[in-house]
Formats: C-alpha cells, sequence, structure tokens
C-alpha cells in the first residue's frame, strides 16, 4: 500500500471522519463502518484532504485538462484539490456548477473555467452516482470530454444489482474512478494493527455478505 494510502487511513480516523461500530446505510445495512468527508470541516483538514486527493490522482497518470466539481460537497473538493495540484506543479483550471441557472450577470449553471477538453470529476463518494450522472450530462453539453472520477473511499460493496456503485458508474459512463483509498486498503491497514482485529473480522463478515467482486 502506497505511503500516501495509509496516511490517509491514519488522517481519517484520527478526525474521526471514519468511524468503526455499528451503522445504518443508506440501503438500510448494518455497516461496521463509516466514513463522512464533510467531516473535514476546517481548513487545516481540508488541505491536506486535497493533497491527498493530488497525490492519488497523479499516482494514477490519467491525463486531464481541467477539474470539476458537482455542487455541493464537490465545490470545496475541487478547489483544494486544484490548490493541492498547484503546489505540486500541475496548474488545472477548475470549474463546478449551481443546482440553480442563474439568470443575471454572467447567467448559466457553470462556475469557474470553461469546461474544455478532458475534465476529471471531483467528489466524496459514489453511492447511487446520481451526482456522477448530472456531471457528465453538464460536461458533455459544454463540448468537453469527462475522463474519469476521482473520490476519496471506494466502499466495493454492490450497489443495486452484483457490481459495486463504481462499477455501475464506470461501466455505464465509460470512466475509470480513482480512489484515494479502498475497502482492501482498508483491511491491509487494519490487518497490520492487532487491537483492531475485532473490527476488521466485522467487516470480513460485512464483505461476505454484500460485497462485490
Amino acid at each position: 500500500m502506497q505511503g500516501f494510502k495509509e496516511a490517509f487511513l491514519d488522517f481519517a480516523i484520527r478526525r474521526q471522519v471514519l468511524l468503526f461500530g455499528e451503522f445504518k446505510t443508506k440501503a438500510g445495512r448494518l455497516s461496521p463502518y463509516f466514513f463522512n468527508a464533510g467531516l473535514f470541516n476546517d481548513g487545516e483538514s481540508l488541505k491536506r484532504l486535497g493533497e491527498f486527493y493530488a497525490k492519488a490522482i497523479l499516482d494514477s497518470g490519467m491525463a486531464f485538462d481541467g477539474l470539476f466539481g458537482p455542487a455541493y460537497k464537490g465545490i470545496p473538493l475541487v478547489a483544494t484539490v486544484a490548490v493541492a495540484l498547484a503546489g505540486m506543479d500541475r496548474n488545472a483550471p477548475y470549474s463546478y456548477n449551481r443546482k440553480e441557472i442563474k439568470d443575471h450577470g454572467e447567467g448559466g449553471s457553470i462556475v469557474g473555467a470553461p469546461l474544455k477538453g478532458r475534465i476529471l470529476i471531483v467528489d466524496d463518494v459514489i453511492s447511487a452516482g446520481t451526482s456522477v450522472r448530472e456531471s457528465v450530462e453538464l460536461i458533455q453539453a459544454a463540448g468537453a470530454i469527462p475522463c474519469a472520477v476521482a473520490i476519496a473511499l471506494d466502499r466495493m460493496e454492490r450497489g443495486q444489482g452484483e457490481l459495486s456503485a463504481v462499477q455501475e458508474v464506470s461501466r455505464q459512463h465509460g470512466l475509470p474512478v480513482i480512489s484515494i483509498v479502498n475497502l482492501d486498503d482498508l483491511m491491509k491497514y487494519l490487518g497490520g494493527k492487532p487491537e483492531w482485529a475485532a473490527t476488521r473480522s466485522a467487516i470480513t463478515r460485512y464483505r461476505q455478505q454484500y460485497g462485490a467482486d
């Protein structure tokens, strides 16, 4: 596991963004862990989160011309990722959408840089894939090409069918999904820490029931 992945998991647990216990998901499943990227809610944590995204994106080798963040959670994410990438000598334009089209001033639904070329979508997680679908439609309507999606955590569990939510989105839109970490990374991380043995066992049982191949 790359060093930035382990550092991200350390950071997420310390910030209590990644919690262990029993949590009910939107699908009604009782999950032994819960991840809420919205709790990266101060300047320091948002800065570090952007750096982790940037490292994952650069490590993927994905070619892109710009970044797009779907409203609302994607707005601070895409901005901090753009800043982090610039600090790593990869300056990229970014933009995001409004939920309501502005009918005065510059108008329109897109704020920031024009959507041109290959656009990488930055989001927190993929559950139903709604924000990705809407982002793809907006990018294509502008004449640009959606090229990938970057998220913080891939839970690697089934969505509507046998595929995971991430696999469903990837197949539907033909987009690779870049994650800072996935469930395999989390299991490797917990495997090296004896104090988390019970948690790792609970996640294994959950994965046997709901995991995607």
